[in-house]
C-alpha cells in the first residue's frame, strides 16, 4: 500500500495545486506531499534493510534494495526542493496562476521520478524515464525568455531522440528473452534468463540502451543539453534535475549489468566515464556561468559513476552507489546554494559576483560548503564515495584507469575552487547590484536540511545504510531480489 502511495500522492497533488485558491495553497500541499512520500520511502528501506520483499503489485511495483536506494535519494532531494521552493518561487513570481502551474509541474516531474525505481517491467520504466523528461521540460522553460525556451527546445529534442534509440534497445532486449524460452519480462526476470539469451542481441540492446538512456545521463557527447537547461531552469528544478532525473535514467542503465558478460562492457563503461570525466573537469575551468559550472559537474560525476561500475566485482559496485548517493545530495545542495546566490544578485554570471560572503553570508558560506563537497574535499560524502572507488582501481590493477581519474577529479576540482574563490572572496565594490537583501527563511532550511547528510555520510555511514548498499550491489553483480 505504501508503494502505491508513493505513486498516487503526487499526482493528487497535481489536481490540488491546480485549484484557483490562495497562492499558498499549492505550495503546502506540495510540501506536505513531499514529506510524506519521503517518510514513506525510509520505512520501506527500512524494511527492505532487513530482507523482507516490499511489494505492492507482484512482477509491477516491488521495492528492492538497488530501488529503495534511488527513492529514498528522489524523496529527500524532492522534499528539500519543494521546501526551497517555497520561498523561491514567492520571491520571483507573483501571478498565482503562474504560481499553480509550477507546482502542478513540480508534482508531475515528481511523479515521474518516483516511478523509475518502484516499476521492475523494464517496459514501464522506459515510459516513467520519458516521462521525467516530457514533464520536466515546461518547467525548463518557465522563466519565459528566449534562453530558457531555447534551452527547453534543444532539451526536448535530444531527450526524444534518445527515447527512440532506448525503445529499440528494450524491444531488442524483450526478443532476446523470448527467444531464449520466455519467462517474467522484469528486471529479476531477465537476470534468470540471461544466460540463455544471444549475447549478440544482449550487446545490441545494451549499446542502444546506453545511446539512448546515455543522452538523459548526460555522458560525453550526449550533454549538451545539460548546462543549458541547468542554466535557465529554477534552481530547485535544477536541484531535481541533476541530482535525481540524471540518476533514475543511470539507473535503468545500471539494471542491465548483470544480464552482460564482464568482457567486454567493462572497458566500454570505463572508457565512457573517462572521456565524460575529462572533458568535463577541462570545461570546468572556462564557464562563465556559475549554474553552468555545476551542470558540468553532473556531467563529471556521472562519468565517476559509470567508471565506478565499469571496475565490476562487489567493491566496484558499491563504489558506484556511494558516489550515486553522494553526489545526490551533494550537487542537489549546490543548486540550492545559486538559487540563493541569485535571489541575492539576480544574475548568473561568474564575473560579475564578488564579496559574496560579505554581502550574504549565508549564499556565501553554501556555496564555498557546497564547492567543497561536490569537489571532493574532506569529511563530505563524495570524498569517502571517491576514495572508496581510488581503493577498488588498485586493487583490482586498473592503475591507468585510477591515475586518470584522479588526474580528471583534480582538475575539476581546482576549476570549481578558482571561480568559488573569486565569487565568495573577491572585492565588493566589484560585484553586481543586490536585488534582495535577505534570503527567505524556507529557502535557509532547505539549505541547512540538505547539507546534513552530505555532513554525516562523509563521517558516518548508519547500519541500515550500509546494508542497503550491500543489498543493491548484489543486485547489480546478479543476485536476486529478496
Amino acid at each position: 500500500m505504501s508503494l502505491i502511495l508513493v505513486l498516487l500522492l503526487p499526482l493528487i497533488a497535481v489536481l490540488l495545486s491546480l485549484l484557483p485558491l490562495e497562492k499558498r495553497f499549492a505550495p503546502i500541499i506540495t510540501l506536505t506531499t513531499q514529506f510524506t512520500i519521503f517518510v514513506l520511502a525510509v520505512c520501506m528501506s527500512l524494511q527492505v534493510s532487513t530482507g523482507r520483499p516490499v511489494i505492492a503489485l507482484a512482477n509491477w511495483i516491488e521495492l528492492d534494495g538497488l530501488s529503495a536506494l534511488v527513492l529514498l535519494l528522489v524523496t529527500f532531494v524532492g522534499l528539500t526542493a519543494a521546501l526551497f521552493s517555497w520561498g523561491y518561487i514567492f520571491a520571483h513570481e507573483k501571478v498565482a496562476r503562474r504560481i499553480r502551474s509550477y507546482y502542478a509541474q513540480f508534482n508531475l516531474f515528481v511523479f515521474a521520478l518516483v516511478a523509475v525505481p518502484v516499476l521492475v517491467e523494464p517496459a514501464f520504466v522506459w515510459i516513467a524515464v520519458e516521462f521525467t523528461a516530457m514533464f520536466s521540460v515546461l518547467l525548463v522553460a518557465y522563466g519565459n525568455t528566449r534562453e530558457a525556451l531555447e534551452a527547453a527546445w534543444k532539451y526536448i529534442v535530444l531527450m526524444f531522440i534518445g527515447a527512440v534509440i532506448a525503445l529499440l534497445g528494450f524491444l531488442i532486449l524483450f526478443w532476446a528473452q523470448k527467444n531464449a524460452g520466455g519467462g517474467l519480462y522484469t528486471w529479476d526476470g531477465l537476470r534468470l534468463s540471461a544466460k540463455h539469451m544471444s549475447p549478440v542481441l544482449l550487446k545490441t540492446a545494451f549499446l542502444l540502451i546506453l545511446i539512448g538512456f546515455g543522452t538523459k545521463v548526460g555522458f560525453v557527447p550526449l550533454h549538451t543539453w545539460l548546462p543549458d537547461a541547468h542554466s535557465q531552469a529554477p534552481a530547485p528544478v535544477c536541484s531535481l534535475l541533476s541530482a535525481v532525473k540524471t540518476t533514475v535514467a543511470l539507473y535503468a542503465i545500471l539494471r542491465l549489468l548483470p544480464l552482460l558478460p564482464a568482457a567486454p562492457i567493462d572497458i566500454w563503461m570505463q572508457t565512457i566515464g573517462l572521456i565524460s570525466v575529462g572533458v568535463a573537469a577541462f570545461l570546468l575551468l572556462q564557464v562563465r556561468d556559475y549554474k553552468r559550472l555545476f551542470a558540468y559537474s553532473t556531467v563529471e560525476h556521472m562519468g565517476i559513476i559509470f567508471v565506478a561500475a565499469g571496475m565490476g566485482g562487489k567493491a566496484g559496485s558499491y563504489g558506484a552507489l556511494m558516489q550515486m548517493l553522494s553526489h545526490g545530495l551533494t550537487k542537489s545542495f549546490c543548486f540550492l546554494s545559486t538559487g540563493a546566490i541569485l535571489l541575492v544578485f539576480g544574475t548568473r554570471e561568474i564575473g560579475k559576483i564578488r564579496g559574496l560572503l560579505r554581502a550574504s553570508p549565508i549564499a556565501g558560506v553554501a556555496l564555498l560548503f557546497g564547492a567543497l563537497a561536490i569537489g571532493g574535499a574532506p569529511p563530505f560524502a563524495v570524498f569517502l564515495s571517491e576514495f572508496s572507488i581510488f581503493r577498488t582501481g588498485v586493487a583490482q590493477h586498473h592503475y591507468l584507469v585510477t591515475a586518470l581519474l584522479i588526474i580528471f577529479i583534480t582538475v575539476a576540482f581546482f576549476g570549481i575552487l578558482r571561480h568559488v574563490n573569486q565569487m565568495v572572496f573577491g572585492k565588493v565594490e566589484q560585484s553586481a547590484t543586490l536585488v534582495h537583501g535577505t534570503i527567505p527563511f524556507s529557502c535557509t532550511l532547505a539549505l541547512a536540511l540538505a547539507a546534513i547528510p552530505v555532513i554525516v555520510f562523509g563521517v558516518y555511514e548508519p547500519a541500515p545504510l550500509h546494508k542497503l548498499l550491500t543489498l543493491a550491489v548484489s543486485n547489480l553483480t546478479g543476485g536476486v531480489s529478496p
